[in-house]
């Protein structure tokens, strides 16, 4: 009888179950599982998924910290999906990643697919919500004279996830030569390439500093230099679709290398700015206290529409890490604790979680994609040959 339904009301009736559900669906019968793991339908699901978050209130924060029990132990991560909405950030399930992998500190979400990284070889492409994870093959232009930023988003006018790698020569004495270079790879080739678009010469681009997916574009704060050697900051943005590269105007403040970084918000960006205040007692200089100051563009692209809406006083310690939906800002303060600031009454709440040093949250989405790979084998995908190295049940 189940498989007498036209597939169409079959699809419509799947994309509108939660995952666990779908993935349930998979065992009822043959016809069922080919749909599901078909990757139009995994396209499909996606851009529900998306659609359904913009338009409802279900949304969650993906939150990762090391964590261990005891210090003598092995550091371990946690993984957890936290309430977008409410006011308790309630904390909702927990993941465990499959895999260990030294130095995969660089995390980075998108569209259900969480991609890790040491910031020089290893990937790792990332599912849980259908617990299977693919180890992208190694970059090619590795090398210790270099380090690279990377980025990781959702290219919707190609339908296709992409890892960028803006390769920086460490050397600042020859930036004309040595221009840096570009990597895209895509999951639906498989494949790392070079972007022939070309860049100005930067000299600094934070290998681990936060960047910004939205738009459709990733956005990090860099440094190009001047004839006369002085140093330009602003916005580096790429667009994933047709990938090419362009710029954004920062708010005229004093910067502060390295002490700055750029975040979501919504549907634009925000500017963190960390500013420190020193004291010379003789032969010694001591630091005084530090200030976070928080721009928000209010509307994307426009320079002038930069506006400060946060500015923490000296010796207030925080540092901002993200915003939820209803605008308040996530905040790791001195003690390590993560709390929630409302930008206009200024209230602070305490969520009891603990943060370190690799603690990171960023909306999180579920979706079907890397249902469609095949386990422990090298599968096809787009007509290449990639790993999908583990999945677990």
């Amino acid at each position: 009888m189940l498989e007498s339904l036209p597939a169409d009301i079959v699809t419509q009736i799947l994309l509108l179950l939660p995952i666990k559900s779908i993935l349930t669906c998979i065992c009822v019968c043959k016809p069922w599982k080919t749909l599901i793991q078909n990757p139009t339908f995994v396209s499909s699901h996606l851009h529900h998924s998306i659609t359904n978050n913009n338009n409802n209130n279900n949304h969650h924060f993906l939150l990762f910290k090391p964590c261990s029990a005891n210090p003598e132990d092995e550091i371990k991560e946690l993984y957890a999906l936290h309430d977008n909405e409410n006011d308790n950030f309630t904390q909702h399930t927990t993941f465990d990643f499959p895999l260990h992998v030294p130095g995969l500190n660089g995390i980075y979400t998108c569209n259900g697919l969480v991609c890790l990284t040491d910031h020089i070889y290893n990937f790792v492409l990332w599912n849980p919500s259908v617990r299977k994870c693919m180890q992208l093959p190694s970059p090619p232009n590795v090398t210790y004279k270099s380090h690279a930023s990377i980025g990781f988003g959702f290219d919707a006018k190609n339908n296709d996830f992409k890892v960028v790698r803006i390769v920086i020569n460490q050397n600042r004495h020859n930036l004309q030569k040595d221009r840096p270079v570009v990597e895209v790879y895509s999951l639906s080739t498989g494949e790392w390439r070079m972007v022939t678009d070309p860049l100005p010469p930067i000299c600094t681009l934070s290998r681990r500093a936060p960047y910004a997916f939205v738009n459709g574009a990733l956005h990090w704060i860099a440094i190009k230099w001047a004839k006369d050697r002085k140093a330009h900051c602003f916005i580096l943005v790429f667009d994933l679709g047709d990938e090419v590269f362009r710029e954004i105007m920062l708010p005229k403040v004093q910067l502060y290398d390295p002490s700055y970084s750029v975040n979501v918000c919504g549907n634009s960006i925000a500017f963190f700015q960390y500013r420190a205040s020193f004291f010379v007692y003789g032969n010694f200089v001591f630091l005084q206290g530090s200030a976070t100051d928080i721009w928000l563009m209010k509307e994307y692209g426009v320079t002038s529409s930069w506006t400060t809406v946060l500015t923490a006083a000296h010796g207030e310690e925080l540092r901002p890490i993200g915003f939820r939906r209803n605008g308040e800002v996530i905040l790791i303060m001195h003690n390590g604790r993560l709390v929630l600031q409302d930008l206009e009454t200024r209230e602070k709440k305490d969520l009891r979680i603990t943060a370190m040093k690799y603690t990171f949250v960023d909306s999180y989405v579920e979706s079907l994609v890397l249902l469609d790979k095949a386990a422990n084998e090298a599968v096809a995908y787009g007509g290449k040959q990639v790993k999908c190295i583990y999945t677990w049940h």
